[in-house]
Order: structure tokens, then C-alpha cells, then sequence
């Protein structure tokens, strides 16, 4: 819950501006009908512990995106991708529409996936591929 002067929203949720390089500065605060409401500049401005707490928990959870330490094999069938990967979670198997966008560098050496069901996986750099794995997602950058 949020209130601003007299109004007071229920629910909120924040978006990032910078969500690959920098998830502490210029944080939209939206309503469910993604009005924004306003921009928190900074978190480490002056906000007491405990809200700080909460603001980088709902944004953890909002970015969550497991790196991909291995990968596997990927396999291209039908418009589709299936990845075989190694995470920081564990093994994971997961489906990528073609084209779209889904694989996408977000920095120079950032890869980010996005699975059929919007699930978000990342490489966080692409140099420490070994030649093998640069080579099975070096046709989807």
C-alpha cells in the first residue's frame, strides 16, 4: 500500500528503469493498471530499514531470473527453441518462441532469455562461454 497525500493505492508494484545495470535508482511506482504514481530516485535516499527491506524484496521477486552457469544443448524444432541448462538453481529445461526478441543482449555481455511462459533466464556474460556454448547462442543474439 501506498499513499500519496490523500490518495491511497492498495496495490502496487514497481518496474525498474534500469533492471540490467542498475536496480536501486529511478523505480516507477504503478498501480495494477500500470498508472504511475511516482519515481523513487534512489533507495538509498532516506527510507526507513524495514521499507528498504520491502522495496528490494518486491523488485527481487519481480526480476527474479536464474543465471545459466552451463549450457547444455539447445535444440531448434518448429519456430522453437528447447534449451538444456545448468543454473544456479539447478538443472532447468525451458522453450523459446523464435524471432520476437526472446534472446536478447542487454548489455554488451548480457544475455537475456525469456521462455514461452515469460519466465526470464539470463547469462550474465556471454565471454566466459566456453567456444562450444558461444557457438549454440551465437545464431539467437
Amino acid at each position: 500500500m501506498v499513499q500519496v497525500n490523500d490518495d491511497t493505492y492498495e496495490a502496487v508494484y514497481l518496474h525498474c528503469s534500469f533492471p540490467h545495470n542498475n536496480r536501486r535508482v529511478y523505480i516507477s511506482v504503478r498501480t495494477s493498471e500500470n498508472k504511475e504514481i511516482g519515481i523513487i530516485k534512489s533507495l538509498d535516499e532516506d527510507f526507513p530499514k524495514d521499507v528498504i527491506c520491502l522495496l528490494e524484496e518486491q523488485i527481487k521477486m519481480r526480476y527474479f531470473a536464474p543465471e545459466i552457469t552451463k549450457l547444455v544443448g539447445i535444440k531448434e524444432e518448429f519456430g522453437y527453441s528447447y534449451w538444456d541448462t545448468e543454473t544456479v538453481s539447478g538443472s532447468c529445461r525451458f522453450t523459446v518462441r523464435s524471432g520476437g526478441g526472446n534472446v536478447k543482449l542487454v548489455t554488451d555481455r548480457k544475455l537475456l532469455i525469456i521462455d514461452v511462459y515469460g519466465n526470464r533466464f539470463v547469462i550474465e556474460d556471454i565471454k566466459r562461454l566456453s567456444e562450444k556454448e558461444y557457438r549454440l547462442v551465437e545464431m539467437y543474439i
